[in-house]
């Protein structure tokens, strides 16, 4: 192969994290020629509804992996959070880059806390995930839903839309943007979601040359955490917009999962957590999901699966 075509979305931070899997693939192989398509999905062209009112699975992926099926691109980057854990028959994850921080941060006035917030304050944020947790921790806080890419939400807070607004620390990073983070929401009681902060590259199954390239990049510590994750989430069968959250930690061999899955009101807030070898990811993914549905979960999932399609 002479040259790699990277498929990737449009946005600014789809961009860069693609450039950065660029300049992966050019440390490994300096000779490669890489070619980098822009598409365009259905996650980027409706912006006006709400994301858990639409409830698709895919919505930043499909057309992605729909150009890995026809041949028009060898690989396609994905934010790992954005992918759904059934990827399409002939496709599969060759490679999962090393995980940024995976934190939910503040965006707001310097200095700002989600204890500190005012009563009544306007927080922006569209991931049902993030309102439940806000709902649950600071009940007395105005939530308003919030849609665009990471440059057009921070405009808005600017605009005096919100007084603040949640985002991911892994985009802020990469974006260049990490001054205008406020505060680091606690990692001891806040949940992020699944695989936030990692990159995944998808590849068809039978490209074996595109499979070799690939499979250099992958860190084996992001792949076994996000494993556990992605397991988890498969096992409650939820999509992205779900309230379901996740911290994955690994120390000398033993990953920790602690998974979260919330009414969307706040309540109940249903935690549990799991130890295990790291080979066990998967296993460890699937413990914790059980346990979580043992105490209610999917219940609440269902019921939520319910009212979005009558919000249809």
């Amino acid at each position: 192969m002479n040259k790699l075509i990277l498929g990737t979305r449009k946005s600014a931070l789809a961009r860069i994290q693609t450039a950065q899997v660029t300049a992966l693939f050019s440390h490994c192989y300096p000779d490669l020629a890489i070619e980098e398509k822009l598409i365009v999905t259905k996650g980027d062209r409706i912006l006006e509804s709400s994301l858990s009112k639409i409830g698709d699975k895919g919505l930043f992926t499909r057309e992605i992996e729909q150009c890995l099926l026809d041949g028009s691109i060898h690989c396609a980057v994905h934010s790992y959070k954005d992918l759904p854990t059934e990827l399409p028959d002939g496709l599969c994850i060759a490679a999962v880059i090393e995980r940024v921080p995976p934190e939910d941060v503040l965006v707001g006035k310097p200095g700002i806390t989600l204890d500190s917030l005012p009563s009544g304050a306007c927080i922006g944020t569209d991931s049902i995930r993030r309102k439940a947790q806000l709902a649950h921790h600071r009940p007395d806080l105005e939530i308003k839903s919030i849609r665009g890419n990471v440059d057009t939400r921070i405009r808005k807070l600017d605009e005096g839309l919100y007084d603040a607004i949640i985002l991911a620390r892994a985009g802020l990073l990469r974006l260049g943007l990490d001054k205008r983070l406020s505060s680091i929401l606690d990692p001891s009681i806040w949940y992020h979601a699944v695989g936030q902060g990692a990159m995944a590259v998808e590849i068809r199954e039978d490209n074996t040359v595109a499979r070799s390239l690939t499979e250099t990049l992958d860190h084996a510590p992001t792949r076994a955490a996000t494993d556990a994750e992605r397991s988890l989430l498969r096992e409650l069968e939820g999509g992205c917009q779900v309230p379901l959250g996740v911290r994955t930690s690994i120390n000398d061999g033993t990953l920790t999962l602690e998974g979260l899955v919330a009414g969307p009101e706040g309540t109940p807030f249903i935690e549990e957590t799991e130890s295990g070898p790291v080979h066990d990811a998967k296993k460890i993914g699937i413990a914790v999901a059980r346990m979580l549905i043992a105490r209610g979960a999917d219940m609440i999932l269902q019921e939520i699966q319910a009212n979005r399609g009558q919000d249809r």
